[in-house]
């Protein structure tokens, strides 16, 4: 029988596991950095690392555009609900030719797990006015649609019908929306930072120009909206989101009607 959850992937020979977990690499993004099928370079030293060990109930997968390469050009942690589901926790293309922003560690090198330990204030100054967005050390590469479309595939290889998501901040959880995704939770909260953002809404007082993060017009962009979130702007960390898409269907939800990033 297939295995329908990571636990029961992660149970199987290596190979086997590592050629059901490579399904949801997306193939253009493979082909555009020239990475073969097999996901090794010209030299045959391995692109990808797979953190999958039997027992466990969550896989990490680590593709380099190349060998050595000091940022990965995917990151995707991936975990089974408490039914079987799969459930995306982190899910990272970068650009690996474009500049990068300090913003995931301090000067002194220490970790800043997405702003939650620690914040490098100038690289994130820098990243805003590259246009980056919060967590972002590199620009992505616009492949959200061939990453949605190769994630289906997987999940539908599972025999399930729908997978969750983990949208780590505001703009997150507004782009899934625009992939048609819809809440588990939280979509209470996202109309509610929308209502707040807007002229006369308790957040909108909030954006005096005080941070570089909080400018008067970043209210209304779903970027500029996401820094202020970053910088504290509701009072309480952006948390306790959580999001599904079903296989092949989309939900229509809109919780920033009109926003513009």
């Amino acid at each position: 029988m297939r295995p329908s959850s990571i636990a029961g992937v992660n149970q199987l020979p290596v190979e086997e596991k590592i050629r059901i977990y490579a399904r949801f690499l997306p193939p253009p993004l493979l082909a555009r950095f020239g990475i073969s099928p097999d996901l090794v370079d010209t030299q045959g030293r391995r692109l990808a690392t797979f953190r999958c060990g039997p027992g466990t109930t969550d896989v990490v997968v680590d593709l380099r555009h190349e060998y050595g390469a000091p940022d990965p050009l995917l990151y995707a942690h991936l975990t089974d609900t408490v039914t079987g589901q799969v459930h995306v926790l982190l899910y990272v293309v970068n650009d690996p030719a474009s500049p990068r922003f300090d913003v995931d560690r301090m000067p002194d090198g220490t970790k800043t797990e997405f702003g939650t330990a620690g914040r490098n204030l100038p690289a994130e100054e820098a990243a805003v006015a590259a246009g980056l967005a919060p967590g972002q050390v590199r620009r992505g590469l616009r492949m959200l649609s061939h990453a949605v479309q190769s994630f289906e595939s997987f999940v539908a290889s599972l025999g399930h019908e729908a997978y969750f998501v983990e949208p780590l901040a505001y703009h997150n959880a507004i782009v899934f929306e625009r992939y048609g995704f819809a809440y588990q939770q939280g979509r209470r909260l996202m109309e509610q930072i929308h209502s707040g953002f807007e002229p006369r809404g308790r957040f909108r007082d909030r954006m005096d120009g005080s941070t570089p993060f909080r400018k008067p017009e970043m209210a209304d962009s779903i970027l500029g909206r996401s820094w202020a979130i970053h910088d504290g702007v509701l009072g309480e960390p952006f948390t306790a989101v959580t999001m599904y898409k079903r296989v092949g269907k989309t939900a229509g939800v809109d919780t920033y009607p009109s926003g513009e990033w």
